[in-house]
């Protein structure tokens, strides 16, 4: 069973003219096979075009332990056992997220003792991390590290459904628009602060040496430098995964308009599960039209989406799991 070439710019034709491409990120309704994908990409970009390649997920509920047959949870960075350049890790945001708790924690004691208010912080600490998007912040985090580390030859991301991945994309702006005020409110209010003392000199010192005025200022360039590297289209590239049936069709051309408005460059669909073609003669009933329904909404996915659609990869007799089935995957990618 072989991938059929739906443009004349498939996957591999599209890496091959990007010799810069180094972030690759896998996106798509859930259940679509974002993660097998994202994991055939890895293999071929490592095994077949020899670079050294890491595998993360910013999926909460991961799933490459499964993929690849091997345990990488809570392991970090682990080289995936038969391949001589991929490796993988699923990322643990407790860490960073019990971290962050400590800076906010910090950053309120020193506001609050700064302002002279003797209130208790734990209720705002509470407060502030149980928001819907702390979470995606952490995650953000801790992708913008992995991709500064300069350690690989190429990144590639399995993401989350489209909604989490929306936030967590979105991230990448709010993120900057915080960290900015907070800055500049900081900077503010030791100016201030500067202004009305008779130690004038003495305050001037303490801005300058801020610890909460570093941090933010450090966190703030470490996101604007992520924000750069996704947005640049010689390194980065979105792939969308669909299924050839109506619904994750739509999801992906309405995420297509999202992560259009993040500035993040987009490399095409990958169409997956696709009935192979046979003599028409031997199938049942239920097949043949399950071919004739797929076929037709191949036709809309290259309407919806011209010159964009990388790969059909194939539905195959079992479920794409283990080094042997990724690499199948990846060959078919490859032939595209």
């Amino acid at each position: 069973m072989q991938a059929s070439k739906t443009t004349t710019g498939g996957f591999a034709s599209f890496v091959a003219e990007r010799s810069g491409l180094k972030y690759v990120f896998f996106g798509g309704k859930g259940g679509v096979g974002k993660t097998a994908i994202a994991g055939a990409a890895a293999y071929y970009l490592a095994e077949k075009m020899g670079k050294k390649v890491l595998i993360s997920s910013t999926n909460p509920v991961h799933s490459l332990t499964s993929l690849f047959g091997q345990d990488l949870w809570k392991k970090g960075i682990q080289q995936i056992k038969g391949t001589r350049n991929l490796y993988a890790t699923e990322i643990d945001v407790t860490a960073t997220i019990q971290r962050y708790k400590s800076e906010i924690r910090e950053r309120l004691v020193q506001f609050l003792k700064f302002a002279d208010i003797p209130v208790d912080v734990e209720p705002f600490v509470e407060i502030a991390t149980t928001n819907p998007a702390f979470e995606e912040s952490a995650m953000f985090d801790d992708m913008i590290s992995l991709i500064l580390n300069e350690k690989f030859d190429a990144y590639v991301f399995d993401t989350a459904p489209v909604a989490h991945t929306y936030r967590l994309l979105g991230m990448s702006k709010v993120y900057d628009l915080w960290l900015h005020k907070m800055v500049k409110s900081r900077e503010e209010a030791l100016s201030l602060r500067a202004k009305l003392s008779f130690r004038r000199e003495k305050i001037l010192q303490e801005l300058k040496k801020d610890p909460l005025l570093a941090t933010l200022i450090a966190t703030r360039r470490k996101t604007e430098e992520g924000r750069r590297l996704l947005t640049d289209a010689e390194k980065t590239a979105f792939f969308f995964v669909t299924l050839p049936l109506a619904l994750p069709i739509a999801v992906v051309e309405r995420f297509i308009t999202w992560v259009e408005a993040f500035s993040i460059p987009i490399g095409g669909v990958i169409v997956n599960e696709v009935i192979p073609k046979t003599d028409p003669t031997n199938l049942s009933p239920f097949v043949a039209n399950r071919i004739k329904e797929q076929a037709g909404y191949l036709r809309m996915a290259e309407e919806k989406f011209p010159g964009m659609v990388r790969a059909a990869i194939p539905l195959y007799e079992r479920e794409v799991n283990g080094l042997e089935m990724v690499a199948r995957m990846g060959e078919d990618l490859s032939r595209s």
